[in-house]
């Protein structure tokens, strides 16, 4: 049989193995009360397990072995730590077990237990030929309530690790939620292109400065465009003329410096794309919305919450125009509704969650995971792909949760830490 140590302890946690007329190599009798509590950190396996081996109750650790000589390989020979193992569970007792103080541990050997059918899943999933995930060929017919309990689970993995970021951000910041919102959302209003730009910009661009020019939308506008770097050169329009002498001024004001603009990427994007709409968006959202963070933390509607985006009206410069100086066909530039969700859901769920897993209120962490419940599955190669093979997506929760599923178990395959794995593996 070809599997690796994490199945054998797949194995033992779930007793998926023949339980008939269990004896230890030494011939005694073994009941199992309790495997334990997995261990993934150093040390035994297995955490406060409890057998009874002859007339004998024992409760302590277990450790699990492919062969019982790799107690000697992995170096437990010497490690203190391993001195309170009350059972050796093994595939291949290939040799006896003798602690340094002389004890002998007794050894349970699972060669010719494990079910053929449940190794067959097994290593088909694991070493199979699929194209998409490990278990492509029946994550269809898992059930619902399984399927949604489990990406409940991944859901909330995925929003913590996430919101590890922000948190660490939040502390660089001192503690202020609107400029830590503010620069999560630049960066997000670039989408994947023109991330980072946008987010070096709100970085050299304090949300404090633009406060201070709240009431000026042309000098919020010559900040942003300034900092971004697109009011350098020659420009012949009115309007970038007028925000470059703006921004002259500003600069040398509040001593700043331009990010790059050969950072800012156009090639691929589509016109309504294009990093100086997005700009000249923003900009727009800086002067319509006044601490929007706490508005946020105040709007339980998602209709309301849609509207301080959809509504953002740019500059009229920009509707016949995409770049400065190359004019276009008339066109207004407002946000699409899928550009709208896709801010709620990278920046606007997200810090709900963070705000009520810092604060311990659990209040705001439901609301996000209500937003994401509420708006629209994502549409990418990655929902794609789950929607072929059966699964269905109804709404952005299940979609992010699918995200984080293919990225950080099925890409991996770790399907003896899923559930949906779990429950394919175990079937009947």
């Amino acid at each position: 049989m070809l599997f690796t140590e994490d199945f054998l302890h797949y194995v033992w946690k779930f007793r998926l193995f023949d339980r008939s007329d269990l004896r230890t190599e030494d011939g005694e009798t073994l009941e199992i009360f309790s495997t334990g509590i997995h261990n993934s950190d150093s040390g035994p396996d297995f955490h406060n397990a409890r057998i009874k081996i002859g007339e004998t109750l024992w409760a302590g650790n277990v450790e699990v072995h492919l062969s019982a000589s790799d107690w000697q390989k992995h170096g437990h020979t010497t490690d203190e730590a391993y001195n309170n193992v009350i059972l050796h569970v093994v595939y291949n007792n290939d040799l006896p077990l003798k602690l340094n103080n002389g004890r002998t541990v007794p050894t349970l050997q699972l060669n010719n237990r494990v079910p053929a059918e449940l190794y067959g899943r097994y290593h088909q999933m694991i070493f199979g030929n699929q194209t998409i995930i490990p278990c492509e060929a029946s994550i269809g017919t898992v059930d619902g309530l399984i399927m949604h309990n489990w990406l409940t689970r991944v859901l909330v993995e995925r929003l913590e690790k996430k919101s590890a970021a922000v948190i660490a951000a939040l502390a660089i910041n001192r503690g202020d939620w609107e400029e830590t919102f503010y620069q999560f959302l630049a960066a997000n209003f670039g989408f994947k292109t023109n991330a980072l730009p946008f987010e070096l910009l709100a970085k050299s661009l304090p949300q404090l400065t633009l406060a201070k020019n709240k009431n000026n939308p042309m000098q919020i506008e010559a900040l942003i465009f300034g900092q971004a770097g697109f009011l350098e050169g020659d420009l012949k329009d009115d309007y970038p003329v007028k925000l470059k002498k703006e921004y002259d001024y500003l600069r040398k004001k509040y001593s700043l410096n331009p990010i790059e603009n050969h950072l800012w990427k156009f090639m691929r994007l589509r016109p309504p794309n294009f990093p100086t709409i997005r700009l000249a968006q923003f900009a727009a959202l800086i002067v319509s919305a006044n601490h929007l963070f706490s508005k946020i933390l105040e709007i339980k509607d998602i209709d309301a919450l849609r509207n301080l985006f959809a509504s953002i009206k740019t500059n009229e410069y920009w509707d016949n125009h995409y770049r400065f100086d190359v004019p276009s066909k008339p066109l207004p530039k407002v946000m699409g509704a899928a550009s709208v969700d896709v801010l709620l859901i990278n920046t606007l769920a997200l810090f709900l969650f963070s705000y009520g897993k810092h604060h311990q209120q659990q209040y705001y962490i439901s609301r996000a995971l209500k937003l994401l419940e509420n708006l629209p599955a994502e549409k990418n190669n990655i929902t794609a792909d789950f929607v072929n093979l059966g699964v269905k997506i109804t709404n952005a929760f299940e979609s992010q949760a699918l995200i984080e599923l293919k990225n950080n178990y099925c890409n991996y395959k770790k399907c003896l830490q899923c559930g949906v794995g779990n429950k394919i593996l175990k079937l009947s």
